[in-house]
């Protein structure tokens, strides 16, 4: 079987239905599974001394409860294209395209509108920050840099550990963003229980990160320009993989974006990326998500090389 192709079908279907609600309903997602099992280990061991070497044993329960299972439900798939499609089913609830595109549209409808209030709660839903400090502009430049970064984190990574990996490599990449958004934060509680899972998902997003980064560039009307902040603000953002696709973004579609922020009632002093340029507005997060749009073609042209060569 193929598992670039299995990664085609897996896009193809999550681009036609997504997740749907009822199936939600009815049985959770594949990622509320990992979550509870995180939650449970968070509870259990999160307490006490030695909270970086617990942090890591429950990464390491995590991460095994993950690939063994997978690991023998692929081994079960015939050979073929039936494996194959059959794989891109399995696959499939574990890319996040549709749902990312709605979330952040949620938001351009409401702020294209004036309706500021209708976008704080929007966006709130996608960002971790304080949605009360957040004016207009920093609404779009919220939701745009979380469009950015998670489509790297929902599409590009999980796509890329498929094509690698198989059912394993995606499942187990869900696993460590998962774990990374739920223990992988700076504060008194996870700053050392989370640290291994934080390091991890820094590993795993290295090489996507960077892909998606130059999928935006090679997208965007100003490639010159998306290539130039890319390369001079990428590394200046806190995170070691997010600025890649965020500046490649801010560039292309020639706003700014980061920037000073509130968490949790604690204010950040970011740098900009692709700073001398205007705050967005709605009209440039519909561009930013026509910009996303446009980014998977590159990414399904890869696919289909890679399946071509026996990917």
């Amino acid at each position: 079987m193929s598992f670039a192709a299995a990664m085609i079908v897996a896009l193809l279907v999550d681009a036609l239905i997504g997740w749907p609600d009822a199936l939600y309903r009815r049985i959770g997602h594949p990622v509320t599974w990992i979550g509870r099992l995180i939650g449970a280990l968070d509870r259990g061991l999160n307490r006490g001394g030695a909270r970086r070497l617990k942090g890591a044993f429950a990464v390491l329960i995590v991460l095994v409860a993950v690939a063994v299972p997978t690991l023998a439900v692929e081994s079960l798939l015939p050979e073929g294209w039936v494996g194959t499609l059959l794989l891109g089913l399995l696959a499939w609830p574990l890319v996040a395209g549709r749902s990312l595109y709605q979330h952040v549209a949620r938001v351009a409808a409401p702020l294209a509108a004036g309706d500021e209030t209708g976008a704080r709660e929007a966006v709130s839903m996608i960002v971790g920050r304080d949605p009360a400090t957040l004016d207009q502009p920093a609404i779009a430049r919220a939701a745009l840099e979380s469009l950015a970064e998670n489509a790297s984190d929902g599409v590009v990574a999980p796509v890329f550990w498929g094509t690698v990996a198989g059912l394993p490599g995606i499942a187990v990449y869900k696993a460590i963003n998962t774990l990374d958004s739920m223990i992988g934060h700076r504060t008194p509680r996870h700053e050392a229980f989370g640290r291994v899972a934080a390091r991890l998902d820094d590993v795993a997003n290295l090489i996507p990160a960077r892909l998606t980064g130059l999928m935006f560039v090679l997208v965007s009307r100003d490639r010159r320009r998306a290539f130039r902040a890319m390369m001079a603000d990428a590394r200046r953002h806190r995170s070691p993989n997010a600025g890649w696709p965020e500046a490649a973004m801010a560039g292309g579609l020639s706003v700014r974006m980061s920037g000073p922020r509130v968490y949790a009632g604690r204010a950040t002093d970011d740098p900009w990326l692709n700073g001398d340029a205007p705050d967005p507005t709605a009209e440039d997060l519909n561009r930013g998500l026509a910009l996303f749009l446009r980014a998977v073609v590159p990414l399904g042209a890869l696919l289909a090389v890679a399946a071509a060569f026996g990917g």
